[in-house]
């Protein structure tokens, strides 16, 4: 396989070339700005990072269009879903470090589930999301209800993008960018709370 192939795969972009995608990787700096937010916060290095790496991949992705900056982009999306998957259980349940890690092949199992059906990483996600909206109770659940019905409305968008490309050149996908930067500071934000009321509680 020829990892520096140009891939052509949103409306925005026309030709190869470096700036190929101007709304679209202008539109990653929203998970720029979110990395430095939630770096900053108690308990937020780890999730700062993995939100810049999701930065870095994007941006990557939509400067190069190439099949290793696709598989960047792609990939560090997945490591944060899936460290998010493993993490959940322990902040939020209380469950031990090494069964918490089942998180993963959880969801892997479930994706795959989802796909089988039409669906995807992004699908599960989705209604990951919902479901720990209902699970959950108070300030959290609020927040990944908020966070489920942003991602819904930026899957809209990444979905949109081929079709309005006769009415609007540009496309829809910078706006999948804009809000799912939202959401991964919503998330992040969520269980670095978490940790540190954990941390904090008497024990």
């Amino acid at each position: 396989m020829n990892w520096n192939a140009y891939v052509d795969g949103y409306c925005e972009r026309l030709a190869p070339g470096l700036w190929g995608e101007p709304l679209n990787s202008i539109g990653n700096l929203a998970f720029l700005v979110a990395a430095i937010a939630v770096w900053r916060q108690p308990k937020g290095r780890v999730f700062g990072v993995l939100i810049g790496l999701v930065f870095l991949g994007s941006t990557a992705f939509h400067l190069l269009a190439t099949r290793w900056s696709a598989a960047a982009d792609t990939g560090f999306i997945l490591v944060f879903v899936l460290y998010y998957a493993a993490m959940f259980p322990h902040l939020f349940f209380g469950a031990s470090r090494k069964v918490s890690w089942l998180g993963i092949p959880v969801f892997l199992a479930f994706t795959a589930i989802v796909a089988s059906l039409g669906g995807g990483l992004y699908l599960s996600a989705l209604i990951g999301l919902v479901v720990f909206a209902i699970i959950l109770k108070g300030e959290h659940r609020r927040r990944f209800a908020i966070a489920a019905g942003v991602f819904g409305a930026s899957l809209s968008f990444r979905t949109a993008d081929h079709t309005v490309c006769g009415n609007f050149s540009a496309g829809t996908h910078f706006v999948w960018h804009l809000l799912n930067g939202l959401v991964l500071y919503l998330v992040a934000t969520a269980a670095t709370l978490r940790h540190s009321k954990k941390e904090a509680a008497p024990k």
